[in-house]
């Protein structure tokens, strides 16, 4: 079945690496496997070897009665679906545990399926997922580094993120025009051990990274922070006043938030009108 470059379809041929990408999973010989855009089933077939059971999710209706009909019911389902749109919490439920993932991601929604399971943290043991390079660069950037930003401390908030390997474009049919890299996430969110707030400290990290070029300062105060209070945030938690979020550890963004935190609940005359884009 011919790809279609509307669904960013490029079918995984090598051998070898669908081999590497299923044994980074794991063992999982007693556990469900939800398999991202199992496209005409290469790493599926092996997977239905391993796995106690996979979900096989794909938003292609060709491409899903062909997996139907090739692979064995009792060991695989395939679910005719968005992954945007798949319950990974219910899910989770009905296997009565927390499910591993894998999956060769489409290049135009991989940050959308990356938030997807970010969200779906709870019922996540953990994921290998190919994306491409550059933005496997860019999820397990470390601080201070160029690839270093928003996407790197979301996820890394979430669990550890590795690098594994690259593949060419040659290992795909029709080839892509970029390489694509071979990453594995533990789910383990940091939030509790930092001592802050899920979705607040998430509206946090996009309000200063919303200016790659603006050091942290500048962003904090176009987040509606009073300029006193951003002097006075970054000198008890000793960030200079030049840095820029880039620079920071997610160790050091948690204690800017904290401090933040404190200061507002400290000051409820500054906290009672907030800017359109305030950080509260």
């Amino acid at each position: 079945m011919p790809a279609k470059s509307k669904l960013g379809q490029n079918f995984l041929h090598d051998a070898s690496a669908i081999q590497r990408i299923a044994a980074a999973l794991g063992d999982c010989s007693s556990h469900t496997v939800v398999e991202i855009g199992p496209g005409r089933g290469a790493i599926t077939h092996t997977l239905a070897a391993r796995a106690s059971h996979v979900l096989a999710i794909e938003v292609d209706p060709e491409l899903a009665a062909q997996l139907r009909a090739e692979l064995p019911p009792e060991r695989v389902t395939v679910v005719r679906q968005d992954v945007l749109d798949f319950d990974f919490t219910g899910a989770s439920t009905a296997a009565g545990e927390r499910l591993l993932v894998i999956g060769n991601l489409p290049y135009y929604i991989t940050s959308p399926i990356l938030l997807k399971l970010a969200a779906s943290h709870s019922a996540l043991d953990r994921a290998v997922l190919m994306v491409q390079r550059e933005v496997a660069d860019r999820v397990a950037a470390a601080p201070g580094s160029r690839d270093y930003g928003l996407l790197s401390v979301t996820a890394q908030m979430y669990g550890p993120v590795e690098k594994l390997f690259t593949l060419p474009p040659s290992a795909f049919t029709p080839p892509p025009e970029v390489h694509s890299t071979v990453l594995r996430w533990r789910f383990a969110p940091r939030f509790a051990e930092l001592g802050i707030e899920e979705a607040d400290f998430i509206q946090f990290l996009r309000q200063i990274f919303a200016q790659k070029r603006k050091t942290l300062a500048n962003n904090l105060r176009a987040a509606g922070m009073a300029p006193a209070a951003v002097t006075t945030a970054l000198a008890h938690t000793g960030i200079h006043a030049q840095a820029r979020a880039e620079a920071l550890s997610v160790e050091s963004l948690a204690a800017l938030w904290r401090t933040i935190k404190t200061e507002r609940a400290a000051s409820p005359g500054e906290a009672a009108h907030p800017t359109t884009n305030s950080l509260l």
